[in-house]
């Protein structure tokens, strides 16, 4: 590890492509490294009176994400309008409840409302000296020689080009940085859609603004091919949301009418229904979302552009991690620049892309992976007892075993690492499950001796 190099002014301007959330967290660390940042957003500014709010998904914050808020200062600002969530709260058709806790005691993810978070991070990035937002500015290419933008204004229509130096892509999904380096030679791309999209609902506060459901957890209503889960906000609401195919016997193609939409929700989600009252204006009100994964190589285009974010790699939401991700994104490339300096960036580029493009392809994997989990598994008791087991172990082996969970969740593990010591344990749970049918059989004797001779195995 090379001395960290001080931080020090340029005279180059930085040029930033996206204000969304990794977009204007970047700003922010760049700006604090003595770096002059313009951005450029395509839509308005969302703290200005009138603007339409996008999705209204909320967030998962984990500890990937309080480590980047940290980093530059901000992450009790944010924790003070964060619900935590300590666990999952199970709902079965008949509206019995289980609930499988997240980590060890005070341990909790957080729902975020995203654009509170953009747009406290934009306050931030804004107040930081030499941070330029250009919003409204829709990007329509990028001359990769010339270095120049080609940008038109959502307001006027009028186009103009810009020049940069240095070009960061955080435009998210359907980037349009991501698509002028598609068309250079020997770069690898793949978008894969689920044959699932979303639909967000809304269960209401109660009288006063009371949570009629556990607060401080994220709910789920799994049922086999598909699913719906929700998380708190401040007003005592949820946002939640339904996971649900595109076509099939229960699938959005089959539900056409508010009758048949109020027939399958008192069918298969009838606690939930009398907590929403305007299930079926807001189901055909809202948009359906669709759900995708994005993997490309490289990053980067010489040195002068880098891919961030949702840009360079984005997944689907079943783990909690996309932003989480994007905002680790900026904690490696700013530990990139202490090692480095401010001005090596061929090397910092390189570097960044050979860390975090196969952690993140793991992610990817992962959260594909959790999908199944939530939708199915999380109501098998069988996976259920499992899980109980996996935190015996962990108690008992501290430092020897972690559940994948919380290597992604609940530390900076990289994702490819977690990965590989998920498949491990997975190896070793196969093995141990068909012995022990009750959580009090891991006490037994013959299974003590199992788990010993397993952990001597690993090392």
């Amino acid at each position: 590890m090379a001395t960290p190099a001080p931080a020090h002014p340029t005279t180059e301007r930085l040029t930033v492509m996206g204000a969304g959330l990794v977009g204007s967290l970047l700003s922010l660390y760049l700006a604090r490294r003595g770096h002059a940042v313009e951005v450029f957003e395509r839509r308005g500014d969302p703290r200005r009176a009138g603007f339409q709010e996008g999705r209204s998904i909320n967030l998962a914050l984990s500890d990937r994400g309080w480590k980047a808020l940290g980093g530059v200062g901000v992450a009790n600002d944010i924790r003070q309008v964060g619900i935590p969530m300590s666990g999952r709260v199970m709902h079965d058709v008949q509206g019995n409840l289980t609930r499988q806790p997240y980590g060890h005691d005070g341990q909790a993810i957080y729902s975020v409302n995203r654009g509170h978070l953009n747009r406290r991070l934009l306050d931030l990035a804004e107040g930081q000296t030499g941070v330029t937002f250009n919003f409204g500015q829709q990007c329509l290419g990028i001359d990769l020689k010339t270095k120049e933008l080609r940008l038109r204004d959502t307001e006027t229509q009028e186009e103009r080009t810009a020049p940069y130096t240095r070009l960061f892509g955080t435009d998210g999904a359907f980037s349009a940085v991501r698509s002028a380096l598609q068309r250079t030679d020997r770069f690898d791309y793949s978008q894969d859609f689920l044959d699932y999209g979303y639909k967000e609902l809304t269960i209401a506060a109660g009288p006063g603004g009371a949570w009629q459901i556990e607060k401080n957890a994220l709910h789920i209503w799994p049922r086999g091919q598909y699913l719906m889960i929700a998380l708190p906000n401040l007003d005592g609401s949820f946002n939640a949301t339904l996971f649900f195919p595109y076509e099939g016997a229960e699938s959005f193609a089959a539900l056409q009418t508010p009758a048949e939409v109020a027939a399958f929700f008192d069918r298969v989600f009838p606690d939930a229904v009398p907590l929403m009252p305007a299930l079926t204006e807001e189901f055909f009100a809202h948009p359906t979302g669709s759900l995708l994964t994005i993997k490309c190589f490289p990053w980067k285009y010489n040195d002068d552009v880098l891919l961030l974010g949702d840009a360079a790699h984005a997944i689907v939401p079943f783990y909690g991690q996309g932003m989480n991700a994007g905002f680790e994104d900026c904690t490696v490339l700013n530990a990139l620049f202490d090692e480095y300096g401010d001005s090596a960036w061929d090397t910092i580029f390189a570097e960044f892309q050979a860390e975090r493009k196969p952690n993140n392809d793991a992610m990817a994997d992962l959260a594909l992976y959790n999908f199944v989990e939530m939708r199915d598994r999380v109501a098998d008791p069988v996976f259920l007892l499992q899980k109980k087991i996996e935190a015996k172990i962990s108690g008992q082996f501290p430092g020897q075993w972690a559940p994948l969970y919380s290597q992604v969740t609940f530390s900076d593990t990289p994702y490819a690492e977690a990965l590989a010591a998920g498949q491990r344990q997975d190896a070793i749970m196969a093995r141990l499950m068909p012995h022990i049918q009750a959580e009090a059989d891991y006490d037994q004797p013959t299974v003590q001796a199992l788990v010993q001779q397993e952990m001597a195995a690993r090392h």
